[in-house]
């Protein structure tokens, strides 16, 4: 077998026992929510300089397509105020006296207008709630939010009130919907002033709907994009499958982990698209279908890379088995499936907003450096199998396994230009104003590694030659062990034993009638196709 560093298998194993254990501790806090419908139970106001604030949501959201005063919602975008109540402690309700009058307050706005939100043209002093000294001023009303109209969006932003009279220790905001007349941004703010409300508990809901359905505006593109990858995918297996039935006796291992491959891609694009679809229709996201989507998936992209991994390695190619290797390939895999699982299960059925920005790094880390350790040992196992196949001169092996590096290579260029291009996309966006182009990240991965399947898919096509690519058995363990002969004529050796020196030549002269006949029989088959 071809040596390998013993401690290749280290790094995912290690990773391995890390993700077990902190995906034990992750995923029964991942909090289930419905995106468009956010509901509110047990959220915390925190605190942000002269005020208390809980952020609400954030959506784009397209303009009306239709009158907002018609009786049917169809084309219709809100924000709909869904029994919102405010609950104070008992100890505060006690206190206060039967003519005290608090407030909290429900303000929305455009991403744009964020510099319309708190502040005061009078004494250059920055403030979210009007204070005593500014309300002597006249520019506000004290203990109330500080805000200033929109100059792009008439009548906004828009404020709600409720208001907890005496010793009342509930109050709710009336329902109440907001249509949506421009394209933006939208973000919700719950905001009290009074500190004697510290410990205010929240409850109920709010619904935010698009024109077309409750698919919040930058994922709304995504359901159309995989109705278009489950289509390609068809086309995909239609070809692959009809090769394979027609020359299913010459099917080697490697096509059937790429009918494998093709399959996983079949289901993964049409859960999706059924669970944008459901998502659109009521603005929950179904997660039943969610899991199976991302499990799906996240087994696609496993499977996909430990194939290029063993195709790099010459399995099923150049080689009947993986040997001593195959434990370590297995290990890698499964670190790969369990820490990709944990990260999209949170990404896709958590509220990935509500995580810090270390607690995302916690579950996007390990993914790369596994990532990272793919590329590494593929490229390494590829400059090995191409070494050897060019030293034993099997031309038509060495001719695909070149066009397949080619293919690798550009895909790892391309996706390092990508990466660059996301990390200014985002780092350059820090308030989500170029929402509607943001689908594209998410997409731009599916087309790529589409593309390189179909690549994978054209190279090693069932055929009447398909067992001509397959391991040889007179070089299959030749190639797999360190040379122990050299393949290229020797200079002359000092020997004592004549024996031993007669010996290895015969030896060294059946090496080179192996390559010789290997080498013809690639000719031969050449010749006949």
């Amino acid at each position: 077998m071809a040596r390998v560093d013993p401690s290749i298998a280290a790094p995912p194993l290690l990773l391995l026992r890390f993700l077990v254990c902190s995906g034990f501790v992750l995923l029964p806090f991942v909090s289930f929510v419905g995106a468009s419908v956010h509901s509110y139970i047990g959220e915390k106001f925190a605190p942000k300089g002269n005020a208390f604030v809980l952020h609400g949501g954030s959506e784009g959201l397209y303009a009306s397509l239709i009158d907002p005063n018609a009786t049917s919602d169809r084309g219709d975008s809100f924000i709909r105020f869904d029994k919102i109540i405010f609950r104070r402690l008992t100890k505060a309700a006690e206190s206060s006296k039967d003519t005290d009058s608090v407030m909290v307050q429900a303000i929305v706005f455009e991403v744009e207008d964020r510099e319309t939100i708190g502040g005061s043209a009078y004494g250059g002093q920055r403030a979210v709630c009007c204070t005593a000294d500014l309300a002597k001023l006249g520019a506000c009303t004290q203990g109330t939010v500080i805000y200033r109209p929109s100059t792009q969006n008439p009548n906004w932003p828009q404020v709600l009130t409720a208001k907890f009279s005496g010793k009342e220790p509930v109050t709710s905001l009336p329902t109440h919907s907001i249509p949506i007349k421009r394209t933006g941004m939208y973000n919700l703010y719950f905001i009290y002033c009074d500190p004697a409300l510290n410990g205010l508990a929240i409850e109920g809901k709010t619904v935010w709907k698009n024109p077309t359905g409750y698919l919040p505006g930058r994922m709304a593109p995504l359901m159309n994009f995989y109705a278009l990858m489950s289509l390609a995918f068809v086309l995909l297996g239609i070809f692959w499958f009809s090769q394979y039935v027609r020359f299913w006796r010459e099917i080697l291992p490697l096509q059937n982990c790429i009918t494998l491959v093709i399959a996983l891609g079949m289901f993964e694009m049409a859960l999706w698209y059924f669970e944008y679809a459901e998502f659109n229709e009521t603005g929950l996201r179904p997660i039943g279908i969610t899991f199976w989507a991302v499990t799906f998936g996240t087994i696609k992209r496993t499977v996909s890379r430990v194939l290029i991994l063993v195709v790099s390695m010459g399995y099923g190619v150049v080689r009947p088995t993986l040997g001593g290797l195959t434990s370590k390939v297995i290990m890698l895999g499964a670190t790969f499936f369990l820490a990709s699982e944990i990260l999209e299960l949170v990404e896709n059925a958590g509220a990935v907003s509500d995580l810090a920005g270390k607690a995302r790094l916690f579950l996007v880390l390990p993914v790369a450096l596994l990532d990272a350790f793919f590329i590494l040992w593929i490229f390494t196992s590829l400059s090995q199998t191409l070494d050897k196949l060019q030293a034993r001169r099997l031309m038509a092996k060495l001719d695909i396994y070149k066009k397949f590096t080619n293919a690798l290579g550009v895909a790892v260029v391309v996706s390092v230009c990508w990466i660059c291009y996301e990390l200014y996309f985002k780092s350059t966006d820090i308030y989500n104003e170029r929402w509607q182009g943001a689908w594209i990240i998410l997409a731009f991965w599916h087309v790529l590694s589409f593309s390189l399947l179909c690549v994978i898919a054209a190279l090693w096509a069932p055929s009447q030659n398909s067992m001509r690519y397959a391991y040889s058995d007179d070089g299959a363990e030749d190639f797999d062990r360190e040379d122990s002969l050299s393949l290229i004529k020797p200079g002359p050796m000092h020997s004592k034993d004549a024996r031993g020196s007669s010996a290895l030549a015969d030896a060294k002269a059946a090496v080179g009638t192996n390559n010789t006949n290997s080498h013809n029989g690639d000719l031969e088959e050449d010749k006949r196709e």
